[in-house]
């Protein structure tokens, strides 16, 4: 069975965790959750270019935990809450730079599409958000860090119907037109 990973991705204060938990639900399949919030509320300090490989490798293996346990399930479509192009951008962000190790994983593991979210709905403040005020810079990074690696994506806007109406067209359109997912 072919197995269809599509990722949410984007800036911080999106609706990336909500809207991929409501495709993964609603789609009756698994959510791959983002491994970057956990670490960085372990650590309980700045993320630092000293984060960026037990980031990249925490996110891997999480994503290969959830992707075997959709295979045994059977299911067809799994959603990522980010992948390693997320991580990349936040390298550059905040760092200026990624280790060309981690861009070459990044680039092997391209999701099949990625729903990129749009940043006009308003910035929410939760404690690990802190770029708020620069949300246009890093939706630009987004976008770029996307085009550079050639990863197909469709860019989600609106209100939060709209954002989930939209996504599941894209799945859809993926799925060969069919809304009859496992």
């Amino acid at each position: 069975m072919i197995m269809t990973r599509v990722v949410i991705t984007g800036s911080e204060s999106v609706g990336k965790t909500t809207l991929a938990t409501q495709l993964a639900s609603r789609h009756h399949t698994l959510c791959v959750p983002e491994f970057v919030r956990d670490y960085a509320e372990r650590k309980q300090a700045p993320i630092d270019r000293s984060d960026h490989w037990p980031i990249a490798r925490g996110q891997v293996e999480q994503e290969a935990i959830y992707l075997a346990k959709a295979t045994e399930l059977g299911h067809s479509l799994v959603v990522q809450d980010t992948d390693l192009l997320s991580t990349v951008a936040y390298c550059y962000h905040y760092t200026g730079g990624c280790d060309a190790g981690i861009e070459r994983l990044a680039a092997e593991r391209c999701a099949d599409h990625y729903l990129l979210l749009d940043i006009d709905v308003p910035w929410v403040f939760d404690g690990m958000r802190d770029r708020g005020d620069r949300r246009a810079e890093v939706h630009a990074l987004f976008v770029a860090t996307l085009e550079r690696f050639g990863a197909p994506f469709t860019l989600i806007g609106g209100t939060w119907g709209e954002r989930m109406a939209a996504a599941e067209r894209v799945i859809a359109g993926l799925r060969g037109g069919t809304d009859v997912l496992r």
